[in-house]
């Protein structure tokens, strides 16, 4: 048996999220039936996470095995993509792995970023790839907001009510927030998210940022752990899981 890493690029507008599910189209089972038929046997494309629906990625990495070597990685690529990129979905690498290696348990540590268009105007060439916000947002109290989400704490108020995570506690490593022509990109680095944990942390940053809030509410409503007192989550067009490293 091989075991091979794929690292993958995709738009996630026209799917229901990276998982397979029991309806819709989605990221995992497309690429699983095209790289089953490419190889002429059937495989199982295991992620390092789910994305939700709507949600990009620039560095998506999965592993599967198979019984045959890939002889020519390069000539699989070219010819995995043939069939991908109309879907605006790209596999960007292939690497042979041991059978140590899992694209989700081998993971230590996920990156994702969130784009804030923040102007007047509506973006055009990036539309869909950013959370468009006309009022001018504070930075400066972003960042103070995004300082107390750092470190090892219960992230119950930020988590969805459909996530099966069996712990609510999770260590944020970093998060960096910095603006280019009115472009706002906050990064977080953990081992691990509850499901739309992101999200619900950029709909609060942004409350702040707003000033509908001040820093210690925000305080208050990250220590209830309830998700009732959260903002409303940030739309999922403005997330991209950005590297997987292992």
């Amino acid at each position: 048996m091989h075991r091979y890493q794929i690292l993958i690029e995709y738009v996630g507008t026209n799917f229901i999220g990276w998982q397979i599910q029991p309806r819709g189209q989605s990221i995992q089972k497309l690429i699983q039936i095209k790289i089953s038929r490419l190889l002429k046997e059937k495989i199982n494309l295991v992620g390092s996470g789910r994305t939700d629906s709507g949600v990009h990625a620039v560095e998506q990495s999965a592993h599967f095995d198979c019984k045959k070597k890939i002889k020519n990685l390069d000539k699989f690529l070219q010819s995995i993509n043939f069939f991908l990129n109309i879907k605006l979905i790209s596999v960007t690498n292939i690497r042979n792995k041991s059978l140590n290696f899992h694209a989700r348990f081998s993971a230590k540590q996920r990156i994702y970023t969130y784009v804030i268009f923040n102007r007047i105007s509506r973006p055009s060439i990036e539309k869909n790839r950013g959370w468009h916000i006309r009022k001018k947002l504070d930075l400066k109290l972003m960042k103070k907001g995004a300082k107390k989400l750092l470190g090892t704490n219960d992230f119950s108020t930020f988590r969805s009510s459909s996530c099966n995570a069996k712990n609510p506690i999770r260590t944020i490593k970093s998060i960096k927030i910095k603006e280019v022509k009115n472009k706002i990109q906050i990064q977080f680095k953990s081992q691990s998210f509850l499901q739309q944990q992101v999200r619900s942390m950029v709909g609060c940053l942004k409350y702040l940022a707003e000033k509908k809030w001040d820093l210690k509410k925000f305080e208050n409503v990250f220590k209830s752990k309830k998700k009732t007192l959260c903002a409303p989550p940030a739309p999922a067009h403005g997330l991209f899981l950005e590297k997987v490293i292992y």
